[in-house]
């Protein structure tokens, strides 16, 4: 059974120095992974990430992830390239479709269907082929061709335990979709399957006493109605109660979805922080 690793998805740069501190806080904290998202109105994920790896000595840096519809491969490629050598092969290269149409709209691109979407994709990651350095390849979705080109290419599989609505609202899935998901992917990765790492991203990390009066609240505040209060305290992108039931929640889902890498956003980077320093070397 793979060990724990911990990645935090950072959401604000602030200026050079707040974005430096923030880093070196990840690193102090115990995460394994510093992630930067590639959305309009966040700092482009590239070169903050070269200024994480300067002022860090031991987290890999990562794009989660880079939206491919926003690049071109040869451009891409002289990208990582440059970053690869900038932060000394420390690079986690996280590649999805993109889901957002407003924010190809802002971009003047096409928001191609889902299929030619993953398709474009798809040529991305043939053409970035080989990866230099010690760069590694994150892909990262839920449906059936991201789930297969994954199995195919990356060195770690991201299961976003989310649907895309053409609104771009993201739905979270139950545990028992979440099992379908994993089944159909270790089906498809076959012997490559127990090689490449399992990624989580979490959604919301609460640490309370009360499990049922937060997915109560978040039910009502956020419009997760769409899963009752007891499939709420089963999802796999949630975590929720003392630090010692989110330790043996994590424990539990790496055992059932082989889940060993857990990313969560940037406001919980404090709150995960007992949980990490709890499940360290194992």
């Amino acid at each position: 059974m793979r060990p724990f690793r911990f990645g935090i998805n950072m959401f604000a740069l602030g200026d050079a120095d707040a974005w430096a501190d923030k880093c070196r806080l990840a690193e102090k904290l115990g995460y394994h992974t510093i992630h930067v998202p590639d959305h309009l109105g966040m700092p482009a994920p590239l070169p903050a990430l070269v200024r994480a790896a300067e002022v860090t000595e031991s987290p890999r840096v990562g794009t989660f992830v880079l939206n491919a519809g926003f690049w071109k491969p040869a451009l891409l490629a002289r990208e990582v390239a440059t970053v690869d050598t900038l932060t000394g092969g420390r690079l986690e290269l996280g590649l999805g479709t993109g889901y957002v149409k407003a924010e190809f709209d802002a971009a003047g691109l096409p928001f191609e269907s889902a299929g030619k979407r993953v398709t474009w994709l798809s040529r991305m990651v043939e053409e970035l082929r080989p990866l230099p350095g010690g760069t590694t390849l994150l892909l990262g979705g839920h449906g059936d061709r991201m789930l297969t080109l994954a199995a195919r290419h990356a060195d770690v599989v991201a299961y976003t335990g989310a649907v895309a609505p053409p609104d771009g609202m993201l739905q979270l899935v139950g545990a028992e979709a979440m099992d379908e998901r994993v089944a159909f992917f270790r089906a498809v990765a076959g012997d490559r399957a127990d090689g490449i790492e399992s990624n989580i991203l979490v959604q919301f990390v609460e640490v309370t006493d009360d499990r049922r009066g937060y997915v109560d609240g978040l039910r009502a505040a956020h419009g997760v109605d769409y899963l009752t209060a007891d499939e709420l305290l089963e999802v796999p992108t949630l975590l929720v109660g003392t630090v010692e039931q989110i330790v043996e929640q994590l424990r539990a889902r790496r055992e059932r979805f082989g889940f060993s890498y857990v990313t969560v956003h940037e406001p919980a980077m404090a709150t995960m922080a007992p949980v990490i320093e709890a499940l360290s070397g194992g």
